[in-house]
Formats: C-alpha cells, structure tokens, sequence
C-alpha cells in the first residue's frame, strides 16, 4: 500500500500544527530563559559591585558561575518539561539545535580566550561580550521566528543593538569600562530573558 501523498493544504496544516505544538510548549515554559536571565543578571551585578569595591579584576572569573548555573538548571527544567509534553516535534528539535549550537561555541570561545591568554599572555576575553551580546540575541531571535513569538524576537532584537554598540566600541578601541558596560549588559539581559520569560509564564497562565 502506497503513501497517501499530503496536499499543500495539509502540508501547511502540519506545519502550522508542529509549530502551534513547539509555541504551546515555550509560552507554558518562559522558566529556562529566567534562570538564564536571573543568573547572569545576579553575576553581572555581583561581579560590578565586587569591581567597583576591590578593583580586583580576578573577580572576573566569577562569570563562569552563570555558565555552572546555567549548565545544571537547564537539563532539570528540560526533563520536567519533556515529561511533561510528551515526543518532540521538528520545531522543537530545531530550536533544541539552535541553542546547543550557542553552547558549544560558548565553550570554544572561551577556550580560545583561555588559551591566548596563557600562551601569549594576551588579553581577548572581551569577545564574550560580543558573544553574549550578538550569537545569543541572535539565537532567541531566530527561536521567535520559529515559533512566531514575538516578544522573543523583540527581546533579541534589544540585546543585539548592544552587541552591534559593543563590537562598535571595540573596534573603535574604545574601553568597556565597568562604570558604563556593566549597566548595558545587565540592562539587555534584562530585556532579553528575564522580560520574556515573565511573559511567556504570564501568556500560559491565560491559556490553562
């Protein structure tokens, strides 16, 4: 017996289905993007007031907390939201695959920035910054486009105009100095995870 090919009709159907399905899961679950957003908001603050007290730059180390917060928080929340939900759909696969992808090349880049550190003793940790400011807004933007959720693209949009200044203010050789740059990121993060997050919990709320 031959598959029954699908119609455009019912192709568009499924697609809007899957997409509706992968929608439903991210508005009954804004809980990753706040545990990203609440930690590296509560890092970033720590490591300001610890800088702006000491002037120790060691205190700069600290921003690998967020990663060890992030890091084990994040399949916890996933497990629950799995059991939850049920099979994965291709959206959600896509976005799942969009955001490893932010990971691993999180975990390169600081590699690269450890080593040029300790073999020329060179200084390249800024670009986290962009990295924080550029491939992760651009990753939330292209989930909402995904699963057409606007607030995530605009949420993105918000914290990549701070990027696009801070590759702006690095290439022009000008200092991200604590004093200003701080407030920045802390600002975009706030508009980027912990703003979209509330909203999507909010939106769930109304559909139970």
């Amino acid at each position: 017996m031959e598959d029954r090919k699908l119609t455009e009709k019912e192709s568009l159907e499924v697609i809007t289905s899957m997409i509706a399905r992968t929608k439903q899961r991210y508005i009954g679950d804004g809980n990753i993007l706040l545990l990203w957003g609440y930690a590296t908001v509560a890092v970033a603050a720590i490591i300001w007031i610890l800088l702006a007290t000491t002037h120790n730059p060691a205190w700069k180390w600290l921003w690998f907390l967020i990663w060890i917060i992030g890091g084990i928080g994040t399949p916890i929340i996933s497990n629950k939201q799995q059991l939850k939900n049920g099979v994965k759909t291709y959206s959600d696969t896509l976005t799942s695959r969009i955001w490893s992808t932010v990971g691993y090349s999180a975990i390169i880049s600081a590699l690269m920035c450890l080593g040029f550190m300790l073999i020329k003793g060179i200084n390249t940790w800024s670009i986290l910054s962009v990295f924080a400011l550029v491939i992760v807004p651009f990753a939330e933007i292209a989930q909402g486009i995904v699963i057409k959720e606007k607030v995530l693209v605009a949420g993105g949009a918000v914290g990549l105009c701070a990027g696009i200044f801070t590759i702006c203010c690095i290439a022009g050789r000008v200092m991200l100095h604590t004093p200003w740059f701080m407030p920045l990121f802390i600002v975009a993060y706030i508009a980027m995870m912990i703003v979209p997050g509330h909203i999507l919990n909010y939106k769930a709320l109304k559909e139970k």
